[in-house]
C-alpha cells in the first residue's frame, strides 16, 4: 500500500469516496505511524476510540450520508477540551481534568466526520515558544530532532511534518500556530480573532486567543478552516458573520493582489540569509503576477513590549481559577485555605507559567496598573491604526515569520531572548488580523517560512496569495 499519510487532504477525501482504500485503513495506517514515531512526543493521549469513528465513517460513505470530512483522522493540540476525556493544556495542574464539555471547534470538526487521532503536545497553558515548558516533556521537531518544534502548538505542528494526522488544530496568542509551521515547514493559518469560536478552548490571554489549523498547503488548510469558522452564540466574542468557501477562494484565478512590504522591518532583519529568503520569496511572487508596494508600519515595532505587558496581565486573570478547590491539582494534606492555594498552585503549574502570572499581576496592581496595562493598551491602538492605515493602500502584508530557523533544544534561557522569537508573529494578534505562515525555503535543510498578513476576515484573500505561492514553487512538498 502507498504512504496514506503522504497524501494532501483533499486527496484523502477523494480516496475515501472513490473507496481507493476505507477510513479505517487511514486511521490504523496513521496510529501505527504515531507508535513508530513516539520519540517526537508529539501526543500527549491517544483516543482509544480513534477505529470506532473510523468504522462508523465507512459507513456513512458507504451509503454516501459521509459529511465533508467524514473519515479523515486528526489531532487536537490538548487545549481543546472534548467530553469526558482528559485535556491538559500541557499542565500537571490539569493533569487528570476530565471535561464536563467539548469544545466548539471539537464539535464543528466531529460533526464534519473526522476521526479524532488524539490531544497533541503543548507548552504548559500555551505559553512558551519552543514547547520546551511542557509538564509533559519536550516535543521534537521531525526535520532535526535535536531542535524545537516552536510554540506553543508544536506537537500539533510536529505531528502534521511527520505525517502522523492529516491536519491538527492549534492555538496562536502570538504566534503559536506560525512559528511552528515555519519550524516544522508546513503551512499554519490563525483566522481574524473572533472568526473561530474559543468556547471550550482554556484561556491563556482571552483577547488575543484564536483557534486555527495546522496543514500540508494552502488549499488543505483552507479547506479545514471552513469547517471551524463561524458564528457561536456561547462566545462573547464570536463574530456574526458569513463563512466563504475559503477552499474555492484559495483556487480562484480572479483575485488581484497587492502586497505590502514594511521596508524598515525587513531592513532590520538580523539574520542576512533571512532576508534573503524573504527578497527569493518575494520574486516568485512578483513572476506569478502579484503587484508590491512599500508601506509604513513603524509603530509594530512596540509589539513585544506590548504584547509583553497585555498577556501576561490576561494570564494573570484567567489562571486565578486554578486554586486547588474547584477542579485541577489539589496539594496533599492543607493545612488551611491559604496552604490549599499556595501549593496547589505552587505544585501545579510550571516555572513559566508561575514566571508569567507574576508580571501579569504587577503590571494590574494598585501604582502599576496606569502605567503598565492602560498605556499598553492605549499603544495597541496604534498599532491597530497602522494596519488599518496600511490596507487603505494593500490587499495583504508580507514579513518573515521568523528572525531565524529552528534552534536546538535548551539552547535559548535568556528569557527575552525567548520572547523575542514571536517578534513577527505578534503584531497580528494584537491587532486581530488574520495571518498565515507557509514554507519558503530552507538554510541548512532547515525549514523557513514566510507570513502574510491580511485584512479583517479575509482569510481567502491569504489562502489565495499563498496557494500561488505554493503552485510556482515547491517548499511545502520538500
Amino acid at each position: 500500500m502507498e504512504d496514506l499519510s503522504k497524501l494532501s487532504l483533499i486527496d484523502q477525501i477523494n480516496g475515501l469516496k472513490s473507496r481507493k482504500f476505507s477510513s479505517m485503513e487511514l486511521t490504523e495506517f496513521y496510529l501505527k505511524k504515531i507508535d513508530q514515531e513516539k520519540a517526537l512526543n508529539s501526543f500527549i493521549s491517544l483516543n482509544e476510540n480513534a477505529l470506532k469513528e473510523a468504522k462508523k465513517s465507512d459507513e456513512k460513505i458507504a451509503k454516501n450520508k459521509n459529511s465533508s470530512l467524514e473519515g479523515i483522522p486528526i489531532a487536537h493540540k490538548d487545549i481543546f477540551c472534548i467530553k469526558d476525556q482528559i485535556t491538559t493544556c500541557g499542565s500537571k495542574m490539569l493533569e487528570n481534568f476530565v471535561s464536563p464539555y467539548s469544545s466548539t471547534v471539537y464539535e464543528k470538526l466531529s460533526n464534519s466526520g473526522t476521526v479524532n487521532l488524539g490531544k497533541t503536545n503543548m507548552d504548559e497553558f500555551a505559553m512558551g515558544s519552543s514547547n520546551e515548558t511542557s509538564f509533559f516533556g519536550n516535543v521534537l521537531n521531525p526535520i532535526d530532532p535535536e531542535r524545537v518544534p516552536g510554540g506553543s502548538s508544536g506537537g500539533s505542528a510536529s505531528a502534521v511534518a511527520a505525517n502522523l494526522c492529516s491536519f491538527a488544530t492549534g492555538t496562536d496568542t502570538g504566534g503559536s500556530i506560525r512559528q511552528p509551521a515555519a519550524f516544522c515547514g508546513i503551512t499554519g493559518i490563525k483566522p481574524t480573532y473572533g472568526r473561530v469560536s474559543r468556547w471550550g478552548m482554556i484561556a491563556f490571554a482571552s483577547s488575543l486567543d484564536q483557534g486555527g489549523i495546522f496543514a500540508k498547503n494552502a488549499l488543505d488548510a483552507a479547506l479545514a478552516l471552513e469547517n471551524i469558522a463561524g458564528f457561536d452564540e456561547k462566545d462573547s466574542t464570536s463574530i456574526n458573520t458569513k463563512v466563504p468557501s475559503f477552499l474555492n477562494e484559495a483556487k480562484s484565478k480572479d483575485k488581484e493582489h497587492i502586497v505590502g512590504i514594511p521596508k524598515d522591518i525587513i531592513e532590520d532583519i538580523k539574520d542576512d540569509k533571512v532576508k534573503n529568503n524573504f527578497y527569493e520569496s518575494l520574486e516568485i511572487l512578483k513572476k506569478s503576477g502579484v503587484k508590491v508596494k512599500e508601506i509604513d508600519l513603524k509603530n509594530i515595532k512596540y509589539s513585544l513590549p506590548v504584547y509583553y505587558v497585555i498577556a501576561p496581565a490576561e494570564c494573570s486573570a484567567n489562571l486565578s481559577r486554578y486554586d486547588g478547590v474547584r477542579f485541577g491539582h489539589r496539594c496533599d494534606n492543607p493545612k488551611d485555605l491559604e496552604d490549599l492555594y499556595e501549593r496547589s498552585r505552587a505544585e501545579g503549574f510550571g516555572e513559566e507559567v508561575k514566571k508569567r502570572i507574576l508580571i501579569g499581576t504587577y503590571c494590574l496592581s494598585a501604582g502599576y496598573y496606569d502605567a503598565y496595562y492602560i498605556k499598553a493598551q492605549k499603544i495597541r491602538n496604534l498599532i491597530k491604526q497602522s494596519f488599518v492605515n496600511a490596507f487603505k493602500e494593500v490587499s495583504s502584508i508580507m514579513m518573515p515569520t521568523c528572525a531565524n530557523v529552528s534552534f536546538k533544544l535548551n539552547s535559548i534561557q535568556n528569557p527575552v531572548e525567548m520572547y523575542e522569537q514571536d517578534i513577527y508573529t505578534i503584531p497580528a494578534n494584537l491587532a486581530g488580523l488574520p495571518a498565515i505562515s507557509i514554507p519558503s525555503g530552507k538554510i541548512k535543510k532547515l525549514p523557513l517560512g514566510i507570513q502574510f498578513i491580511g485584512n479583517y476576515l479575509e482569510e481567502g484573500n491569504l489562502f489565495n496569495l499563498s496557494n500561488k505561492f505554493q503552485q510556482n514553487s515547491n517548499f511545502h512538498n520538500e
